[in-house]
């Protein structure tokens, strides 16, 4: 296994970045949007903080950012040990990956499904949300590996 460092480092923190900026905007109209009602009828599921009026996110952020910066990481570095066997450009490879994330993601949502009892509708959005937020986070990985990464 090869660690290129700068793909690693550089390409998972700007791929974090992004994400986060992505999430920024599907934060908004997904989760204080589309999905409130529903997170509002199974206050039981969430932590007390996001159950204050206003949801207390700040309180969260520490953990939600070493948490996703962790992600992110660990991400890049995958992305870099599997990246040859992509085709394409670095941005067309990143997309790829982007997409290989999502649908895991979506997978791992539909078998905490079977243990969790939430409505359909918030497996569905969240799949969603992690469709959009690790494209993007993918095409920006793809294309720091391909303009910085050694192959």
């Amino acid at each position: 296994m090869k660690l290129d460092w700068k793909v690693i480092v550089g390409g998972g923190v700007l791929m974090y970045v992004t994400q986060f900026i992505v999430s920024l905007v599907t934060g908004g109209l997904i989760h204080e949007g589309v999905l409130d009602p529903l997170y509002q009828a199974t206050t039981e599921f969430w932590r007390p903080e996001l159950n204050q009026d206003p949801p207390d996110m700040a309180a969260l952020m520490p953990h939600w950012i070493a948490s996703g910066l962790l992600a992110a990481l660990v991400q890049a570095g995958i992305y870099d040990n599997i990246r040859s066997a992509l085709n394409g450009s670095g941005l067309l490879k990143g997309l790829k990956f982007g997409l290989i994330l999502a649908m895991l993601y979506a997978l791992t949502g539909l078998a905490y499904s079977g243990v969790f009892n939430l409505p359909p509708a918030i497996w569905g959005w969240w799949a969603l949300d992690g469709l959009i937020v690790y494209s993007i986070g993918g095409l920006v990985l793809g294309w720091f590996a391909g303009k910085f990464g050694t192959d």
